[in-house]
């Protein structure tokens, strides 16, 4: 077997997370996949994998090791592509992420939407509400809602959110509306806060901020919840503005105390740059910064 093709056989048994996994995933018998991975640490002169009757894992060494063995074949792919004359068709596996509601509410329909254009792509897509690290799980494009620091990767800003403050009308118009957020004390809050630490909210005022902790009815780890408690009338909440995007539209929600918001958190599309932004991964960026640029909750 030549190391290309035990490279895969590496990829596959990694990712599959077993070694009789992956040798139906590669047409192979679980004995020969077994002696490609036992060839490679030798050849390697280091364990890339453990294993126990029950689970295959990958080593400290392994998982480094995977990152380069999918950028050599991913560029492997690419040139092949190009050679044959097939790079203005895109096609392989797209590996997307985003966070959770994000993803689900903006990523996931423009993905499925490319993939319906793209016939020859297939996606992976992983929502989660951490910072991942793009070359250490094999990732292609990422779609961050935050302040990115300097690095490696090429990114494009497509929108702004903001933190907003809102309540339903009906609430309102029972209890009076917020001026200045001092006013929150005599208000029900339910609020959302992914942190253990004693929940508050920062608010621009000025040249100085200022910040405050209204009396909490709920604090929840999902923002679902504390919208929900918002759109039924209960109370105030605080959340980012496209997670009210529809409830904003239908008129179930009004946004208050807009003078003091923070400034909003940019939206951008980020992949690896040069030989690495392969033509899948350049088609979806081009595709995705289109899409979201024109959404007028991400640019109002």
């Amino acid at each position: 077997m030549d190391r290309l093709e035990t490279l895969r056989v590496f990829v596959a048994v990694a990712e599959e997370a077993g070694f009789a996994p992956a040798a139906r995933r590669l047409a192979m018998s679980p004995p020969a996949v077994t002696r490609a991975i036992a060839a490679l640490e030798e050849r390697i002169g280091t364990r890339l994998l453990h294993r126990t009757t029950r689970i295959v894992r990958l080593t400290e060494a392994g998982t480094r090791f995977l990152a380069d063995c999918k950028r050599i074949l991913g560029e492997l792919e690419e040139a092949e592509a190009s050679a044959a004359g097939a790079h203005t068709e895109p096609r392989g596996q797209l590996r997307v992420t985003a966070s959770m509601m994000f993803g689900r509410m903006f990523v996931a329909p423009i993905l499925l939407d490319f993939l319906a254009r793209h016939p020859h792509v297939m996606a992976r897509m992983l929502l989660v509400d951490r910072v991942v690290d793009l070359v250490e799980e094999g990732l292609d494009v990422a779609i961050r809602i935050a302040h990115l620091g300097d690095s490696s990767l090429s990114a494009v800003r497509v929108g702004s959110v903001r933190r907003v403050v809102c309540a339903s009308p009906r609430y309102l118009a029972e209890h009076g509306i917020p001026r200045t957020p001092a006013e929150l004390s005599r208000f029900e809050v339910y609020m959302f806060s992914s942190s253990t630490a004693e929940p508050a909210w920062s608010f621009a005022s000025g040249a100085r901020g200022q910040t405050v902790s209204p009396p909490t009815k709920l604090i929840v780890n999902t923002s679902e919840v504390a919208i929900a408690a918002a759109v039924a009338g209960r109370g105030l909440t605080r959340v980012l503005s496209y997670q009210i995007a529809p409830e904003l539209r239908a008129g179930q929600l009004q946004i208050l105390l807009e003078d003091f918001e923070p400034p909003p958190i940019p939206i951008h599309v980020v992949y690896p740059e040069g030989r690495r932004a392969n033509a899948r991964v350049r088609a979806f960026v081009d595709f995705a910064v289109d899409r979201l640029r024109a959404d007028k909750s991400l640019n109002p």
